[in-house]
């Protein structure tokens, strides 16, 4: 009788908070509601949330993605705008043709405009730390007149930049930036421009902040660091940087399971995972179990934070129930 070899030993450092914020529950759950409530289709404006997994599962339940609304057509049906934020100029395109829309900005991004807007009316030039061409970017900018604000996105931008007048400056950033690297070219700023004014308060969000947090206790003596996340989520990448930098031998970003380097593993291995916030839990679920499969794994949960942020749905769609299926969709559970 054949006897059955053991599976050779690997640890697994598993990130907690991780996965999906209060802002991509908040916008796969307007979509859902939309849904429910008009039937299909309902259009949605760009990816609602960086992750090809909740877009493909969106798309099976009747959402049709567009990138411009002259993708939408004149059919009564609403047009749902992503949780990056967008410029000013597309929700009035919208009321011109009388579309019905529903915004689901996250209420963080939606406060960085607020913050920008504020800035302006006191008189100052807007400096916006970000990435260029990024969504939440291109909507930030888009919320103030052309001039009136300057992308920065790295300390050698602050040394080139001269405004016509550096006592009337003010900043926000992307909610997404590495916390290490946007500290820095605030730094910069603030060491070349003494008179720069803050945001009212912190503009890069918790869950950003959280997740950074997380992956930069677990990550010291780790061989390899998996990020579940998506190559265009700003906030997965930059958990892969910080990996790194704390102290992981190697960090890796994957979308599925099949992207895993399984080549790489052996018995004896530190491994450790984490997921950026549009990334669902289901995906994390299926590493770890085609981990169970190679391995005798062992689990060690890596706690910073405990979140407990909700943000409410837009007022049209609070009547329209949910049902369990439902909620396993929006919490990415399935």
């Amino acid at each position: 009788m054949l006897q059955t070899l053991a599976k050779p030993p690997l640890t697994l450092r598993l990130c907690e908070p991780r996965g999906f914020c209060a802002g991509v529950d908040r916008a796969i759950q307007i979509v859902v509601l939309a849904l429910k409530k008009y039937g299909a289709p309902v259009y949605v404006r760009h990816e609602i949330v960086h992750n090809r997994y909740v877009v493909e599962g969106l798309k099976n339940l009747g959402a049709v993605f567009v990138k411009e609304l002259t993708e939408v057509p004149d059919d009564g049906q609403p047009v749902v705008f992503s949780a990056h934020g967008v410029p000013k100029s597309v929700p009035a395109e919208a009321e011109r043709r009388e579309l019905l829309y529903l915004d689901a900005t996250c209420p963080l991004v939606s406060k960085v405009h607020k913050q920008a807007m504020r800035h302006m009316r006191l008189g100052r030039h807007v400096l916006l730390i970000g990435h260029a061409g990024h969504p939440e970017v291109v909507g930030t900018l888009g919320q103030l007149p052309v001039g009136a604000v300057t992308l920065i996105e790295t300390e050698e931008d602050v040394e080139h930049f001269a405004p016509a007048n550096p006592e009337a400056l003010g900043f926000v950033t992307q909610t997404t930036l590495s916390v290490d690297d946007t500290a820095g070219v605030i730094a910069a700023l603030g060491a070349k421009f003494p008179a720069l004014h803050a945001p009212s308060s912190d503009s890069i969000c918790y869950a950003t902040t959280n997740r950074q947090d997380a992956v930069r206790e677990a990550a010291p003596g780790i061989d390899l660091f998996l990020i579940v996340g998506a190559p265009n989520s700003s906030n997965s990448m930059r958990l892969v940087e910080v990996a790194e930098r704390a102290g992981a031998k190697a960090s890796r970003l994957v979308q599925r399971s099949i992207d895993v380097p399984f080549e790489l593993l052996h018995g004896g291995m530190n491994l450790a995972m984490s997921a950026g916030a549009s990334a669902p839990e289901i995906i994390v679920d299926e590493i770890v179990a085609a981990l169970r499969e190679r391995f005798d794994l062992r689990i060690e949960l890596v706690q910073t934070a405990v979140e407990t942020e909700n943000f409410p749905v837009v007022r049209s769609l609070r009547e329209t129930p949910l049902t369990g299926a439902d909620m396993a969709f929006v919490n990415g559970t399935r």
